[in-house]
């Protein structure tokens, strides 16, 4: 294992795609300040940090910053990092410790030798916004109630940290994406929303999906899976899934790197499982 800081791109097979992830497979030596540092170096969304390991359990303690602040847990960087554990000692289920709860990632090898890992969320819920929530933040990105799709309320939804999710009525809206930096952060901030997971149902089994994280230091994520699992458990609440389901979401499309992530949602089981591939970058 290393201490150099690797990067990959999740959600995609192309390294010009997808959420670009810092990987550091060995931070067992480094405190707060110095993984933050590392963070706001590499630029990324986020950064996750192997800080102790038991290789023959396969299991790994980790934690997520971005160039901000710390995070419960992200998705992306957890995939990059199933894939870069998966490199080194072949595929397999691995455990990992977070600060949001244990998270298990099987991988897998295609015939091509790319890599797809599958993580299992911690159980995930959705409540309605309140008003005032949603007043907020609809004034902070420039939205207006009727931007809105009536069939898919405003909800806050969990995944390992909170999402706001908010369903645009069009193709057209989710694409017109111009907020208020600042104002977005300081709502985010007072509400703890880890993003807001813009989404536009093209049908009930795909989405496409927009994520603005300013408070990570990053206007917008190609590929959020935190959200995405989040976004199972908003499903699982509405009742739109009655029986296993695999759901598509498209994101980072607008911003030029497409993403493609996988959930698997079923009404019984509260936990939501993401897939999706990673590459290295460079």
């Amino acid at each position: 294992m290393t201490t150099e800081t690797l990067r990959y791109a999740a959600f995609t097979h192309d390294p010009a795609g997808g959420n670009p992830a810092g990987v550091v497979l060995d931070a067992s030596g480094l405190d707060d300040a110095a993984m933050l540092a590392i963070a706001a170096e590499v630029g990324y969304s986020e950064t996750a940090f192997v800080t102790a390991r038991d290789e023959a359990a396969r299991r790994f303690r980790v934690r997520y910053f971005s160039p901000l602040a710390e995070v419960a847990f992200c998705g992306h960087a957890t995939v990059a990092l199933a894939v870069a554990l998966a490199e080194r000692l072949g595929p397999g289920t691995t455990v990992l410790d977070t600060p949001a709860g244990e998270i298990p990632v099987a991988t897998t090898v295609s015939d091509d030798g790319t890599v797809r890992a599958t993580l299992t969320s911690v159980p995930a819920r959705s409540r309605p916004t309140a008003d005032a929530e949603l007043e907020a933040a609809l004034k902070a990105l420039g939205w207006a109630l009727g931007d809105l799709d009536p069939a898919l309320p405003p909800h806050v939804a969990f995944g390992g940290n909170d999402h706001l999710v908010l369903a645009a009525a069009s193709r057209e809206r989710l694409a017109d994406l111009d907020y208020d930096y600042d104002g977005l952060a300081e709502v985010m901030r007072r509400h703890r929303w880890t993003t807001v997971h813009l989404v536009w149902r093209e049908s009930p089994e795909r989405f496409h999906a927009r994520d603005p994280f300013p408070v990570g230091g990053v206007v917008e994520d190609p590929a959020t899976g935190a959200a995405a699992a989040a976004f199972g458990g908003y499903l699982r609440t509405l009742g739109l899934v009655t029986g296993p389901a695999t759901i598509a979401i498209r994101q980072g499309e607008d911003m030029g790197r497409p993403s493609d992530l996988l959930i698997d949602v079923t009404p019984q089981d509260a936990r939501t499982r993401v897939t999706g591939e990673a590459v290295p970058i460079g």
